[in-house]
This record gives structure tokens, sequence and C-alpha cells, in this order.
């Protein structure tokens, strides 16, 4: 996955809220696409863009909302990957 670039006129809030709203992404994955912090991303998206765009911070409220709802889940299906690899290589030894 590559990096983007931030450039433009549009503020750096509204495009990381854009990207969350379009790809439904978490902040992990925003953060991780435009090379910055998860904690600068989640300022980005629940400060500062309600002032300067409100309605498009209202649909990102809406998509960190469900993502918060769905951690536990996504969580739980990763350590179960984990295992199943960690067991599949026991059996292949």
């Amino acid at each position: 996955m590559h990096m983007i670039r931030l450039n433009g006129s549009k503020e750096r809030c509204e495009v990381l809220g854009e990207y969350l709203v379009n790809n439904e992404a978490t902040v992990r994955r925003a953060a991780h696409r435009f090379g910055i912090s998860k904690s600068t991303v989640h300022k980005d998206v629940t400060e500062k863009l309600k002032s300067i765009n409100p309605s498009l911070a209202g649909e990102v409220k809406k998509i960190l909302d469900r993502n918060k709802a769905e951690r536990h889940l996504r969580g739980g299906e990763a350590t179960r990957e984990k295992f199943r690899k960690l067991n599949s290589d026991k059996v292949k030894q």
C-alpha cells in the first residue's frame, strides 16, 4: 500500500474524513495510509473537522462509532487467525 500525499486546497482533516467515509476505514488504516499517527488522525477528524466541515464530521462520527462497536470482533478474529496459523505450522513440522 502506498502512502497518500496531502497537498492541495483541502484541509488535512477533510481529506482524512473523506478517506474514512469513502473507504469505511479505521483510524489505524488511515494513519498508515497517510503516514501520520493514529492520534493525529483521530484529533483531526473528531475536533478540527467539526469547525471546517460539520456535515462530514457527522458522517465520520458514524464510521468511528461503528468501528468502536466492532473493535472487539476484529480483535477476536485476529487472535483466532494467529492461533490457526500457529497450529497449522505445528502440524507441518
